[in-house]
């Protein structure tokens, strides 16, 4: 294993079963955190409505259980459709059954959908903010209580640069790109962050939001990518994941941070995703968004 710098800790990532969140759930276990990981395919993996109801989405949480275990770390499934209400409000409750704690809530899980406005079903627009927005708020309730039992807790809410206003002049791209619910909700999420951060500070809960600079490819957004694209490798964006996860929330909280802009700026050494080889600084690639902060939004909080 790779490191113990979250050694007894219970880290809950939701989304563990492919993409973003499985990276982070890696990192998080290579540096000793019990890892519960929760998506909704657990040994099989599932379709999701974007793709016909034959094409399944690589990915299951055994897989990632497999791939934390090889590495050293331990991970606990727990299958939950987090869009399903009764899943969705006994999931903290599981993890309590199955690790006895929770110090570290990741949110996560989501799969975005794209639609112009006027062609946007209002359900499509509803289970956006649902992922993105009340999944996040709902496992925070529940999981504050136990954090507060705790002495503290950290939680990271994992966003997008598309939150970020877009560029002037509009583009094409922005034009028809049908992004617009997924965006907004994630600006929501980004100021529930901010406004939770400054609920909870006094009991040395930390909340904090990573980002991207750019594009991950995943499993579930390989069709969002256009073909030769700039993708960022994940362990920076996890880095970032496991540096919001350690400081008293006096020192580290409110903050919106991107991958590629916070370790640079912040000189954080970046791991591989097993903790054991130690990557190169990378800054910003060019083609970020010119309005994000490198050392986050919300730094003099």
């Amino acid at each position: 294993m790779g490191s113990n710098e979250l050694a007894g800790r219970v880290a809950l990532v939701t989304g563990a079963s492919r993409g973003i969140g499985r990276y982070i759930a890696q990192r998080l276990g290579s540096a000793g955190a019990t890892v519960i990981v929760a998506a909704r395919s657990l040994d099989e993996s599932v379709a999701h409505e974007r793709f016909t109801p034959q094409r399944k989405l690589p990915g299951t949480l055994a897989e990632t259980v497999s791939l934390i275990g090889r590495a050293g770390g331990k991970a606990i499934p727990l299958a939950c459709d987090l869009l399903d209400p009764s899943q969705r409000d006994e999931l903290v409750a599981g993890v309590i059954r199955a690790a006895g704690a929770i110090d570290i809530l990741i949110n996560n899980a989501g799969f975005c959908r794209f639609a112009p406005i006027e062609e946007m079903p209002l359900a499509m627009f509803d289970q956006t903010f649902d992922q993105y927005v009340r999944v996040p708020f709902a496992l925070s309730k529940a999981a504050i209580p136990h954090m507060k039992a705790r002495g503290g807790g950290w939680i990271v809410n994992i966003s997008s640069a598309n939150a970020v206003p877009p560029r002037r002049p509009f583009t094409n791209k922005l034009r028809t790109g049908g992004g617009v619910a997924y965006s907004a909700a994630k600006a929501a999420l980004n100021r529930f962050t901010e406004g939770l951060a400054e609920e909870l500070v006094g009991y040395n809960i930390a909340v904090n939001v990573v980002a991207p600079s750019t594009a991950i490819r995943s499993p579930g957004s390989v069709e969002l990518t256009p073909e030769g694209y700039a993708t960022e490798d994940p362990a920076y964006l996890a880095a970032t994941v496991l540096a919001m996860c350690q400081l008293p929330a006096a020192e580290r909280t409110g903050l919106i941070a991107y991958s590629m802009h916070y370790p640079h700026d912040e000189h954080l050494a970046v791991m591989s995703l097993d903790g054991t080889t130690r990557l190169p600084d990378c800054p910003p690639p060019a083609h970020s968004h010119p309005n994000i902060r490198p050392a986050g939004s919300g730094r003099a909080f």
